[in-house]
């Protein structure tokens, strides 16, 4: 798998989840406001934040592909280009 297909993989994965996390978040804030038992709304949270966490590392991830693949495969393209032109 490239580097490319792992970031346009990750960074959409990762605001996905994130965006599911934060929803978790919502939901949880909602069952504390609504008197729920303590031991309910913090489970609730604490899974929320472990999802929206999760999507930021995925997210990272993404990003940290994106740059392997910016320095890993965007100079070959120069380089063919350069001695393309060279040869022209």
């Amino acid at each position: 798998m490239t580097h490319k297909s792992k970031w346009l993989l990750f960074a959409p994965s990762g605001l996905v989840v994130i965006g599911f996390g934060t929803c978790l978040i919502q939901w949880a804030t909602a069952m504390k406001q609504e008197k729920a038992p303590t031991a309910q709304w913090v489970a609730a949270g604490t899974l929320a934040l472990g999802v929206f966490n999760a999507g930021v590392s995925l997210f990272g991830r993404g990003v940290a592909e994106s740059v392997l693949y910016q320095i890993k495969e965007k100079p070959q393209e120069k380089d063919q280009q350069s001695t393309a032109d060279n040869q022209g």
